[in-house]
């Protein structure tokens, strides 16, 4: 506890200080006491939880000035953390990473073998939870909502992949991570946090951090992370937006994936079809292909030949003509025998560890199925 007081009252006199200096901005980084947190959550209330994911658990909760937060209780064992401060320090880093479509980390709390993060609110929770949760969740998002989805996500995935050094490999893009604030702007949620929360020294893990249908082959199979494994995964996502369909559907004996569908629609000259029927007329049909056609541009089986995030809101933003793009066959995990399904049953991580046969697996991962 002494620890964390002689911490937060370090931090908050040099944030005094920089406010004294002119300097201060409305999201900066700061260390909150557990005390702080516990109130804004009315004790960790489980009416105040909002989500859950494989990093801990999220509140609502309600600062004394009456700001709006979302802590995070991370679920992470104490000595795969680091120490105190060289943990402050790395999430002042993190708190640092301003942008539009990427969700602001506001401070955090260490207390004894605890950890919490603060982030900003967001008021319409996930994509997945928003939107893909169900057909009436869809029918809510029109195309304009859909394009300015994708084209934001991507945004911020190019930021953090290009415009930031060193750049962020985020390792889990998918439709949970997707949070939407009360415009429906899409930011990017717990960027950073793979490889901070996990002791790896350098960009090869001994634990695969993703989710069942956005991995990238190559990333499950060799644990090797690049910025093309987001990009793969951001193909998914596409993919799933416009078409609104499962990433993995446990229910067919042949194209489970997403991505197979696609790709089978693509090379019957019919990409089309895989538009979200909730959509009917009310959809630009070449915009609708084009969009599509970036999809799987980016889950190609070559890694190298998927486009850079800054490719890919080019061209989505049609700056370059997709009419002469070559695509080639997605990559699919298709045989999962060296990755088994972390527990608990809520999370869809896997680890390139232990074994498991790939029906098990997918049938494992059926709540990606929404």
């Amino acid at each position: 506890m002494k620890i964390l007081c002689s911490l937060s009252a370090c931090f908050s006199r040099s944030v005094q200080h920089q406010t004294e200096q002119g300097r201060e901005s409305e999201g900066t980084f700061r260390v909150f006491t557990y005390s702080e947190l516990k109130s804004a959550t009315q004790r960790f209330d489980s009416s105040n939880k909002i989500g859950e994911g494989g990093f801990g658990t999220v509140y609502k909760g309600r600062l004394l000035d009456g700001t709006f937060v979302a802590v995070k209780v991370l679920s992470i064992e104490l000595d795969s953390l680091q120490g105190e401060k060289e943990f402050v320090a790395e999430l002042g880093t993190l708190g640092d990473i301003k942008h539009e479509n990427l969700v602001t980390l506001r401070g955090c709390c260490v207390e004894g073998a605890h950890r919490y993060l603060v982030y900003e609110y967001m008021e319409n929770n996930s994509l997945h939870h928003y939107f893909l949760g169900s057909q009436e969740g869809r029918m809510r998002f029109n195309w304009e909502s859909r394009r300015d989805i994708c084209i934001g996500v991507a945004r911020g995935l190019a930021y953090l992949h290009e415009e930031i050094r060193p750049y962020i490999v985020h390792r889990d893009i998918k439709a949970r991570n997707i949070l939407l604030d009360r415009r429906l702007r899409p930011k990017l949620s717990d960027f950073g946090l793979a490889k901070l929360l996990r002791d790896d020294k350098s960009y090869v893990s001994t634990q695969v951090a993703g989710t069942l249908g956005y991995l990238a082959p190559e990333y499950a199979s060799s644990g090797k992370v690049t910025r093309k494994s987001d990009v793969y995964s951001y193909g998914v996502l596409v993919l799933e937006i416009v078409s609104g369909l499962p990433v993995v559907d446990p229910y067919q004996d042949t194209e489970r994936f997403l991505v197979e569908k696609a790709w089978s629609a693509y090379e019957g000259g019919d990409v089309a079809k895989m538009v979200d029927a909730e959509l009917k007329e009310r959809w630009p049909e070449e915009e609708g292909a084009r969009f599509l056609k970036v999809g799987l541009l980016c889950v190609q089986e070559t890694a190298k030949l998927r486009p850079r995030m800054t490719q890919v809101v080019e061209m989505l933003s049609n700056k370059i003509d997709m009419a002469s793009v070559s695509i080639s066959k997605p990559g699919v995990v298709a045989d999962l025998r060296a990755i088994r399904i972390r527990e608990p049953s809520h999370s869809s991580e896997v680890s390139s560890s232990g074994a498991a046969t790939f029906a098990t697996s997918i049938w494992s991962s059926s709540n990606l199925a929404r």
